[in-house]
């Protein structure tokens, strides 16, 4: 019989990754939305948000991360990304239509925010053509 082979991979503890859609956090205000993400990464989980925060709400998540820092046992802050697709592509009507739905749906659901915990995530590389998120072991 052959024996298989395990892969090993290092010793990162339990984590998982959780996509949340816009429309879970669209009827909620600035404190709640930051609650909100605040709550899942502190259970060591990755957030793939589609869409982004406000510029206030991201200014706001990582302050309120900072001053967590050293008042909540094995936090170590968050690590946060945004990707949005390059709206230039297209002509007069493509851009139009794009602004439109970004109006009526409240937010840029064309754009991926990516937040994690510190202590799971490494670094988050971001190329034209892909995302790397390096992990912590």
């Amino acid at each position: 019989m052959a024996k298989k082979k395990k892969r090993n991979l290092g010793k990162i503890k339990g984590f998982s990754i959780q996509f949340l859609p816009y429309s879970e956090i669209r009827g909620l205000d600035s404190t709640a939305r930051i609650k909100k993400i605040l709550n899942i990464v502190f259970g060591s989980n990755i957030i793939i948000l589609q869409g982004k925060l406000e510029p206030q709400e991201e200014a706001r998540l990582i302050e309120d991360t900072m001053a967590m820092i050293g008042h909540v046992k094995d936090f170590r802050g968050i690590e946060l990304a945004v990707i949005a697709g390059n709206g230039e592509n297209g002509g007069v009507f493509r851009r139009f239509r794009g602004k439109l739905a970004n109006a009526l749906a409240g937010n840029d659901t064309g754009a991926v925010t990516i937040i994690g915990p510190a202590t799971v995530v490494k670094e988050i590389k971001r190329n034209p053509k892909k995302i790397e998120l390096l992990l912590n072991r």
